[in-house]
């Protein structure tokens, strides 16, 4: 039944303002606006939508991964445009925060 529709995910954010400013501007992803909801424009063709929910609270454990091919590049660039990387104790991490496992905090 659903073995050739294009299946989307989203998430839910309290700023929508913000949550373009660092999508569209500080991960140089393609963003459109439309009722309130924000589109983050992906290659290969999938869409995200993203959601205000006025008692949004951030999930314990969400993924949205951007394989790059030089990811100590990336992660200078992404440090130079403000993110944060988190570290938890049960990865293995250099002092720049590299891992197998990386997640960025707009914060």
């Amino acid at each position: 039944m659903f073995g050739t529709t294009k299946a989307y995910g989203g998430f839910s954010v309290d700023d929508i303002e913000a949550a373009r400013k660092f999508y569209g501007e500080t991960l140089g992803l393609r963003v459109s606006e439309q009722n309130g909801m924000l589109t983050l424009h992906i290659a290969g063709d999938r869409d995200i939508l993203v959601y205000p929910k006025p008692d949004h609270t951030p999930a314990t454990y969400t993924i949205l991964n951007f394989p790059v091919d030089d990811i100590e590049g990336a992660v200078d660039e992404l440090s130079r445009r403000g993110v944060r990387f988190e570290r938890y104790d049960h990865l293995k991490a250099d002092d720049r925060s590299h891992e197998d496992t990386r997640s960025v905090n707009s914060g």
